[in-house]
């Protein structure tokens, strides 16, 4: 029962499983942060110019007893647009121009060995040592 959970120790320390939780939860928080800037300030100003008081009773029309709200569509459709252009502004747009400089030489490269590779050369390395030679590069 130790062993078990030591490695599930192990697995969730691993740099890459705690960088995606990082992610998640900051990614979550940035699009509640959007969603209410979007829900605040745009979808009541285009509903006010469309001339409704909430966007998602704007251009609602029923047919047969069925109600279409093509505003929740629009609105949904803003949401969606605020939040890539965000997105790309704030996160994709600073590592590509960081990249590039990286790529003219101006920031040093990152040279760093992953630790799933420094481990996997130790069990290497020992493997060959018990077998009687030394170890291979």
């Amino acid at each position: 029962m130790r062993s078990v959970l030591e490695g599930f120790k192990n697995f969730i320390m691993r740099g890459n499983v705690v960088e995606l939780a990082v992610a998640i939860v900051i990614g979550a928080a940035f699009t509640a942060l959007i969603n209410s800037i979007v829900t605040g300030m745009f979808t009541p100003l285009i509903a006010a110019i469309l001339g409704s008081a909430d966007l998602s009773q704007a251009g609602m029309f029923e047919i047969n007893g069925a109600i279409f709200m093509p505003g929740l569509v629009l609105d949904g459709l803003i949401k969606f647009l605020v939040i890539a252009a965000a997105v790309y502004f704030v996160i994709v747009l600073p590592l590509n121009k960081l990249a590039e400089r990286r790529n003219r030489g101006v920031e040093p490269e990152v040279a760093a060995i992953a630790t799933d590779t420094l481990l996997l050369q130790e069990i290497r390395d020992l493997l060959a040592a018990q077998q009687g030679s030394g170890p291979r590069h």
